[in-house]
């Protein structure tokens, strides 16, 4: 197990990486601690909780809303927590990103704790301090930045994912290397056969190569206002077929992904070849590379997109492989390349 401190502007989050669930104990006081899991980690999990204070949660991306955090709230209050009570979810994104929620709003903020329990929430989702809910369309479109008071990365955990949550994660690992780190989709290209086994060596290194990644762009601007925006590489188009589609996180960010190398192309920004091998890797991942969405759908969301200022959007593009740019794109712009795509 490797122990690691961030300072970042707000708050101190400690890393526990690869540390085991049963160990959680060592790190938070029982007495003082509310887990939230969702219906599907207390199932696998929950015998490992003995007396604990526990709440439990529909699991599903259509259920991260204010009805649900409601519900947390609501839970919060008969199990009497207090501003001391420390809130730790155990779960995927989805569940990361209500505690973190929840923990925020109550009693103006109560300290909080991640164990991601999927690739993408270990990879992405638990790192940086984004916490927050959909609201109809729009994802996220409610949140706060806000850092948790550690994560914890147990390593076997997403090992018992099925197979397609399982690809889904790599969509956030490849995002990394598209913006960042060249060396890494290298990585990815030759190792696709051993990470689709789920070997445990080639997961304990994506892992951590990707928290470190995450980490760095987080520390160097918290509150997205400069290079952290590259993390968003894929995600405009990506959130509004998310909700279009009723398809998985990973599954969008991977069609968004194709669709930001397509537009970097336009801008004769990213040459023809780097798109192609971009297009083959997320096909060896199993992930999906085509939009299927209504266009003029998808632009009514792009409308609203968090990115957006006045008549424009800050679009997340490749130079290169391993190089990512923000570029602002005009709306009717947008409108029509996407046409176009």
């Amino acid at each position: 197990m490797i122990k690691q401190t961030h300072r970042f502007q707000t708050a101190t989050t400690e890393y526990y990486l690869g540390e085991s669930l049963a160990s959680l104990g060592n790190i938070v006081d029982k007495s003082r601690t509310i887990l939230l899991v969702d219906e599907n980690v207390d199932q696998h999990y929950g015998d490992m909780f003995p007396g604990w204070k526990k709440l439990v949660v529909p699991d599903g991306e259509e259920n991260k809303n204010m009805d649900v955090m409601d519900q947390i709230i609501n839970g919060l209050i008969e199990l009497e927590a207090d501003r001391k009570t420390m809130l730790v979810g155990i779960g995927g994104g989805m569940l990361t990103d209500m505690t973190g929620f929840a923990a925020s709003i109550y009693m103006r903020g109560i300290p909080f704790g991640f164990v991601p329990s999927t690739l993408l929430a270990q990879v992405d989702a638990s790192i940086g301090g984004k916490n927050g809910v959909s609201h109809g369309m729009h994802k996220n479109m409610l949140g706060t930045i806000n850092q948790p008071h550690f994560i914890l990365f147990d390593y076997s955990l997403p090992a018992t994912m099925p197979d397609g949550e399982w690809c889904n994660g790599f969509a956030e690992i490849i995002k990394y290397a598209c913006i960042y780190d060249a060396p890494l989709f290298d990585y990815l290209e030759t190792n696709k056969d051993k990470a689709m086994a789920k070997d445990v060596d080639i997961l304990q290194f994506l892992v951590e190569r990707s928290v470190e990644i995450k980490t760095k762009f987080v520390l160097e601007d918290e509150f997205e206002s400069g290079v952290r925006r590259w993390l968003n590489f894929g995600h405009t188009l990506g959130h509004a077929v998310e909700k279009l589609e009723s398809i998985a996180h990973g599954q969008a960010v991977a069609i968004g992904m194709v669709a930001a190398a397509k537009i970097s192309e336009k801008y004769n920004l990213l040459p023809a070849e780097q798109t192609n091998r971009l297009i083959r890797l997320i096909n060896d991942y199993r992930l999906p590379v085509t939009m299927t969405s209504d266009k003029e759908a998808v632009f009514s969301i792009f409308k609203l997109d968090k990115k957006r200022e006045k008549d424009h959007i800050h679009f997340v593009l490749l130079e290169k492989i391993g190089q990512a740019k923000t570029q602002p794109i005009l709306l009717d712009e947008l409108k029509q390349i996407l046409q176009e795509l």
